[in-house]
Formats: C-alpha cells, sequence, structure tokens
C-alpha cells in the first residue's frame, strides 16, 4: 500500500515508477525509424488495423525524413527549458519497430542509445509476430547495456474483436512472443484498447484478467479512436456502433486497475489522438478530465489496483 499513497494515486502510474528507477524526471522521446508494417505492406495485409492512423499510430513521432539526433534534440531542447536535469527515454513508436532486418535494427537502436547521455531507456513499440529469433538476440543484447522494453499491440484477447479489427494474428502468437521476451529478461508492456466495436464490458475485463496470467511488467490503456482517414471512420458512419461515454470508460477502466496485478505499471489509461482527425469520442481530448474522473472513481468505490474494497477490510 506504500507504493499507492507516495503515488497520490491508487494504482502504479508510470511518473513515480520512473522517479524510483532512475532517480528523477525522465520523459519518452518519440522518435521514427522510417518503418513499415507487415499488416500494411502486403506480407499480411494492405490494410492494416482498421484503428491504425496513415502515420503507423505516430502522430506524434518525429519526421521520419530527419535523421535520428534532430528528431531526439528538437524535443529535448524544449523540455529543458524547464526541466534541465531531465532523463530520457528513446522511443521508437511508429509502425512497427521491429520490422526490417537485424542490420538496420542494430544501426538504428545503437544510435538512439548514443544520442545524450542522459537517455536510461529504449522503448520499442512492435507487433509480437515481428519478434524472430535473431531481432530478439539483438534487443536482448542492447538489453544488456541499457533497459531495453518492448511494447505489444494486443488490443484485446477476443479473436472475433481481432478478426474485426483486422489485427493479423492470433493470440497464440502474443503468447509466444511474451515467452520468448521474457526468456531475455527483456521488460513487456502491453497496449489494449477499450470500447472496441461490439465488445462488452465484460470482455474488456477478461482481457485484463487474461493478462495477470502472463508475465508482463507493464500496460498501456486508452479508448478506441475513431480517425479520419482511416477504415474505421468508414465502418462507423456505416455501422454506428456504439462509442463509449466518459462515464462508461471510467468505469471500466477502474474496474480493470482493480483487476490488475499491483506489480503493473499503468503506462497510461488514455491516449492521445491528433485533435483535427478525431471524430470520437470527443471527451477523450480532455485527458487531465479523464484521469481525475478515474481518481475519483477509485476513490468513491475503495479501488487500488489490484485491490477492490472488500479486500481493504480483510
Amino acid at each position: 500500500m506504500e507504493d499507492y499513497v507516495n503515488n497520490q494515486h491508487r494504482y502504479y502510474t508510470l511518473d513515480y515508477y520512473l522517479k524510483k528507477r532512475f532517480n528523477g524526471k525522465v520523459f519518452k522521446v518519440a522518435l521514427n525509424g522510417n518503418f513499415t508494417c507487415p499488416n500494411r505492406d502486403g506480407k499480411i495485409s494492405s490494410k492494416g488495423c482498421i484503428f491504425c492512423s496513415p502515420s503507423g499510430s505516430g502522430d506524434f513521432a518525429g519526421n521520419k525524413t530527419d535523421p535520428l539526433f534532430k528528431q531526439f534534440n528538437d524535443v529535448k531542447n524544449i523540455i529543458h527549458l524547464k526541466w534541465p536535469e531531465a532523463k530520457y527515454i528513446a522511443y521508437f513508436q511508429a509502425n512497427t519497430n521491429t520490422y526490417a532486418s537485424v542490420d538496420k535494427l542494430k544501426k538504428l537502436f545503437y544510435e538512439a542509445i548514443s544520442l545524450d547521455t542522459n537517455i536510461v531507456a529504449m522503448s520499442i513499440a512492435t507487433r509480437p509476430d515481428c519478434l524472430p529469433n535473431d531481432v530478439l538476440d539483438l534487443i536482448s543484447e542492447i538489453n544488456n547495456i541499457i533497459p531495453v522494453w518492448i511494447e505489444l499491440g494486443l488490443q484485446t484477447i477476443h479473436e472475433e474483436t481481432a478478426n474485426l479489427i483486422n489485427r493479423g494474428y492470433r493470440l497464440n502468437v502474443f503468447e509466444e512472443a511474451v515467452k520468448n521476451l521474457r526468456k531475455r529478461n527483456i521488460e513487456t508492456i502491453v497496449h489494449i484498447i477499450n470500447g472496441l466495436p461490439y465488445e462488452t464490458k465484460k470482455m474488456m475485463l477478461e482481457t485484463c484478467n487474461y493478462l495477470n496470467t502472463l508475465d508482463i511488467q507493464g500496460i498501456k490503456i486508452h479508448s478506441l479512436f475513431i480517425l479520419k482517414n482511416t477504415p474505421l471512420e468508414n465502418f462507423y458512419y456505416e455501422k454506428q456502433f456504439h462509442v463509449l461515454t466518459l462515464d462508461e470508460y471510467v468505469d471500466i477502466t477502474v474496474e480493470e486497475l482493480a483487476l490488475l496485478n499491483k506489480n503493473i505499471v499503468i503506462h497510461r489509461i488514455n491516449g492521445d489522438a491528433p485533435y483535427n482527425d478525431l471524430i470520437e469520442p470527443k471527451w477523450s481530448i480532455k485527458k487531465l478530465v479523464v484521469m481525475n474522473e478515474i481518481d475519483k472513481k477509485m476513490k468513491e468505490r475503495g479501488y487500488y489496483q489490484g485491490i477492490k474494497a472488500k479486500a481493504l477490510h480483510k
């Protein structure tokens, strides 16, 4: 319970974890390695996941035509105005950041961790079907120099939904990827989405219950974003499926937090979407409101991460 009290939240926030681990303020700097995705280039599909933006969900990453040092320094120079002692995580965000030859990956990853002496970790967003053994060995090699986190986009455990969103791999592929990463002591973070078309609250909670059975170190939770110029935009206008209200999202996320193992770091409880491209839900733009409502609801229900009200009185 001490962690939660000191954290001033009722769940294990990334900010608190980073301050404890690296003894200071740490920022992620999103880098663009100019990767593509097997779900876009025709290897699996040419459509991509139906919610994914044209930038490969890298709307806030650097300019892919700029070298990494410029991408990094553009962000660092702004942060340093307020936090001159800041530390950094080099974050490969856009598209599938292990979908390339080992030679290309080695060059990019080693360059990234050498950009600044205050880089304390590297985070790599990818797909579980893009982690062959030679890539895993490379990541393990770098992990012996600096902590490397792998972020896997699961979104849901339900195969019917996975097919609907054109995820492009089955659940057993995800399970194998997590096992292979953890064999090499590589920290693993999982992305899930609340509000996928036709999913019920029960289904979303089942995804979190499932993740408790795996050896993962972090989770990212956010609402489904319906963005312009995505297949989901057309699907939404055609089917008019239900979009979670703020109250529904808060209720579901609070229940998920109460279910999740207390040692899993919560990297986010709401995401970012480019304002001009966001169709729904508009409430997601007000991130502080969402976070405050989640804190308020957890307090009302007597919840802490991994602990529901009844457990507190045992």
